[in-house]
């Protein structure tokens, strides 16, 4: 365990030690996870028949400038874009590019902020135009699968409670888990411990504790569970071609529960039609 003060001392590099961070800290990352929240709203009026993912992408990266913010994932790893945009069976880490969306896709559009040094991390998922019922249901099903697992946050339960709650929900509507991908401590290192797992049992993982930071982002196929990374090494798929969704918090262990930095502005996080 590292506390925030000792933090400022160190590098900021990951060590695998989780962090406890102090209210100025909780401050820094309510402003940049705020932000990202705003931007996803705004998407709301972008993401249209014929929009091209690249578009999106070079409003995250005009949106962030505007407000003093730079994209994390911009030169993340060699990676060379300012967001992530996952279309349909599409897991995580779509990469944008110059195809227009088309009627009835969905698309998951994840934005991470760094602002005075600290990251704020959201994803949150959008129908293009008039969307197939499985695919407003498997929405439907993964944002509840998230809000679950954050219902679950407060200190003395262990991480795995977290993936416990959205296992048993997802499961049991007959939606799987995909189990390569999970959520991260954050704060001023972009992906830090702990790791937070979307399944498990309710004692597996370490003891939360107030002061901890990270996000919770549980990906949700319609089919099985097993996903491929395709050759560029980023884009991560369902091997089955089935429907695949993904939504995404950041959230602080306050003494009675967690604070949801990235809650959106306009209380429009979960969009449908």
């Amino acid at each position: 365990m590292v506390s925030y003060v000792d933090y400022k001392k160190v590098p900021l590099k990951y060590t695998g030690q989780f962090r406890i961070f102090d209210e100025a800290a909780f401050a820094g990352m309510r402003k940049v996870c705020e932000l990202a929240a705003r931007s996803l709203d705004e998407l709301i009026h972008i993401v249209k028949p014929g929009i091209t993912t690249n578009e999106i992408d070079h409003f995250v990266f005009s949106f962030g400038a505007d407000h003093g913010a730079l994209p994390a994932d911009l030169n993340y790893r060699g990676y060379m874009h300012s967001c992530c945009t996952s279309k349909n069976h599409v897991v995580c880490h779509g990469i944008p590019d110059d195809r227009p969306l088309r009627e009835g896709d969905i698309v998951n559009i994840d934005v991470t902020y760094i602002l005075d040094g600290w990251h704020g991390d959201s994803s949150r998922m959008y129908p293009v135009g008039i969307i197939k019922r499985a695919a407003e249901r498997l929405m439907e099903v993964t944002h509840e699968s998230l809000m679950k697992g954050i219902a679950v946050v407060k200190p003395g339960v262990h991480t795995g409670a977290i993936g416990a709650a959205i296992q048993l929900y997802a499961e049991a509507e007959r939606c799987s888990v995909v189990r390569d991908f999970c959520g991260h401590g954050i704060g001023q290192i972009f992906h830090d411990a702990p790791n937070i797992l979307h399944y498990g049992k309710s004692n597996d993982g370490i003891e939360l504790r107030k002061g901890m930071i990270f996000t919770i982002e549980p990906m949700i196929n319609l089919g099985k569970a097993e996903v491929k990374t395709l050759k560029n090494d980023w884009t991560a798929v369902t091997c089955d071609h089935s429907l695949s969704a993904q939504y995404e918090h950041t959230v602080g262990v306050t003494e009675t529960g967690c604070e949801i930095f990235t809650l959106s502005p306009k209380n429009i996080f979960f969009y449908q039609i």
